[in-house]
């Protein structure tokens, strides 16, 4: 009897617990909305959940996270110019496949220097090279990837691009450089696209234009640099992945640009899709635990940091001189 009391007891304060944990989930989630909090403070916000709130629809959070950036991403569209969008994405053209390869081939040679794993190494390198946490689930398949390989990756790749989003800014402020000159080096020396838009946002308008085109225009590499690794790992192209949601992207910008009388939908959609990555910044900070931090070891974290340092201070370099 007094066994069944005290079971009913541990269940009755579970129960209590969860629902705590859910309202005060709610709570931040629904404050990420607010005219209040900017894409560092959703992000500070997540981390506030995942270390001492507890996710609890963990399960489900990956994939609300993807869709929601892909949403912000397509209604950003509705805010582009159509002539501005292909002047940036021509000028930002050669930079970005000159990035994508030297950061790919640099991070290969530090990472059989150090002696990881070549698919942990491969995730990393193409995450830092491409488009982050996008670029890693494109080309796990072709290279054959282990589970583990993608979470020290996943991990690793996103603990750089959280510090990218709380720290550009305000080096882009200290070195006052212009909103196209924030625009270019965020989108090509921040992993995620999430956290391109979200340190673009906080610097400016014109900044969030060109970073999220040439960001974009470099996530479309996913697929080159996959055939590439497809063609060598496995003779084929059968694991391919292609980021369809780019289609989205350059679809709302022709609207916007050919249909004028649209404006008005476009204002609500580019406002939604602000709030939207607000979320989604909030969302993938909560998704990411302790344990999958110390997951990602030291080795694989030092290749990332390295391959970080020489994409961020060698196209900040760059672009401080041409642009």
């Amino acid at each position: 009897m007094f066994n069944s009391e005290l079971c009913f007891m541990k269940f009755k304060i579970m129960k209590q617990a969860t629902l705590l944990q859910k309202i005060l989930f709610f709570v931040l989630l629904i404050f990420c909305v607010t005219p209040f909090v900017e894409p560092p403070l959703a992000l500070i916000l997540g981390f506030v959940v995942s270390f001492f709130i507890g996710h609890p629809y963990i399960k489900h959070n990956s994939v609300a996270a993807k869709y929601l950036l892909q949403f912000s991403v397509v209604g950003l569209g509705f805010g582009m110019n159509l002539t501005e969008a292909i002047k940036v994405g021509k000028e930002g053209l050669i930079f970005t496949v000159a990035s994508i390869f030297f950061t790919l081939i640099i991070g290969l040679i530090i990472g059989r220097y150090l002696k990881i794993n070549k698919s942990t190494s491969t995730l990393i390198s193409g995450g830092t090279a491409i488009c982050g946490g996008s670029a890693i689930a494109a080309l796990a398949p072709v290279i054959n990837a282990k589970d583990e390989d993608i979470s020290i990756a996943m991990a690793c790749i996103f603990i750089l691009n959280a510090l990218a989003l709380l720290i550009f800014p305000v080096i882009g402020h200290q070195l006052n450089m212009s909103q196209d000159q924030f625009g270019l080096w965020s989108a090509i020396a921040i992993h995620d696209t999430s956290s391109v838009i979200g340190s673009a946002q906080k610097y400016g308008e014109e900044a969030l234009k060109i970073a999220t085109t040439v960001k974009l225009e470099r996530a479309l590499w996913i697929i080159p640099v996959s055939i590439l690794l497809s063609v060598l790992n496995n003779g084929s192209v059968k694991k391919i992945k292609i980021p369809y949601f780019i289609l989205g992207f350059i679809g709302a910008i022709l609207l916007a640009y050919y249909f004028p009388q649209i404006k008005p939908f476009g204002e609500v959609m580019v406002f939604m899709a602000k709030k939207a990555l607000n979320i989604t910044l909030f969302l993938i900070a909560s998704g990411l635990s302790i344990s999958s931090i110390k997951k990602v070891g030291v080795k694989p974290l030092v290749q990332g940091v390295l391959l970080w340092i020489f994409i961020s201070v060698g196209s900040l370099l760059v672009i401080m001189e041409v642009a």
